[in-house]
């Protein structure tokens, strides 16, 4: 078992957009292994590629038993009126905001052997898809926060004894 410590704040692979996967190859099956290993650490319920230094487009999900990764993950369709839920985030640790999230999402993307996967849901669920989607964009949780909010945070980042 490979649970793969957790880039933080301020780790440059954080904000940088993920590169595509285009061969499926020993490499990337580690990769998928590692980050299997690394979301079913209690109350993980997901983990993105980036966050454990890997600069490619994969993330891993562990949300009410539901246990999975997508390769390539596109988020395809949100819908619902966003709400304001608590979030936070293992590369931002201990620090928990309000965050405008969708309550249903649906991602798309493609396993191991190269088959689709289709990874939908609602509450938990759509919130670790959008989040997860978010990591490989470049962007954390706290890009999300409102002007007031994200102050805040950036405040309490700044104070925190891990940053």
């Amino acid at each position: 078992m490979t649970v793969r410590e957790i880039r933080l704040f301020g780790d440059p692979v954080l904000k940088t957009v993920s590169d595509p996967i285009v061969e499926i190859d020993d490499r990337v099956r580690a990769l998928v292994e590692d980050l299997l290993d690394s979301v079913k650490v209690p109350g993980r319920a997901g983990v993105a590629a980036a966050q454990i230094g890997v600069n490619l487009r994969a993330f891993s999900y562990n949300v009410d038993g539901q246990v999975g990764y997508i390769l390539n993950p596109v988020l395809v369709e949100t819908s619902g009126e966003p709400e304001l839920v608590d979030e936070g985030c293992l590369s931002v640790p201990e620090l928990w905001f309000k965050t405008s999230r969708y309550p249903y999402a649906k991602a798309r993307g493609i396993d191991l052997d190269g088959n689709e996967v289709v990874v939908e849901g609602t509450g938990v669920l759509a919130q670790a898809l959008q989040h997860e989607t978010d990591h490989l964009d470049g962007l954390l949780y706290l890009d999300r926060l409102d002007k007031p909010t994200r102050r805040e945070a950036m405040r309490q980042v700044r104070e925190s004894n891990w940053f």
